[in-house]
């Protein structure tokens, strides 16, 4: 008979998932912070607010000054809506793993 995984299983993946999505949120950050700062001209401080607030989709605070920060600002956001959803889907899959597996187990019995 077949058995659902050890807890301590789940929990090494998820948290080994949730490092993974914690980095690239990281990585996706430091790429929008970077562009800000060098295409907005804004100091760092705004800058991290921008990246941050369009990496989680609400939206920019600072109008694009030149048509390069426009270029920059539309495919970043495109960029961090995709990225955004990938480091959700990666930290709950586990979650949702386990429990199509112990439906498949509760299933069989």
């Amino acid at each position: 008979m077949k058995r659902l995984p050890h807890r301590n299983t789940f929990l090494r993946k998820l948290i080994k998932n949730i490092a993974l999505s914690v980095s690239f949120l990281f990585f996706s950050l430091s790429i929008g912070v970077i562009g800000y700062h060098h295409f907005f001209y804004l100091t760092w401080v705004d800058s991290l607010y921008n990246a941050s607030l369009i990496l989680t989709g609400m939206g920019p605070v600072n109008s694009a000054p030149t048509d390069a920060a426009k270029i920059f600002a539309s495919f970043y956001s495109i960029y961090s809506g995709v990225a955004f959803l990938t480091s959700v889907a990666v930290i709950f899959s586990p979650v949702i793993h386990r429990f199509l597996h112990k439906f498949r187990l509760d299933m069989e019995d």
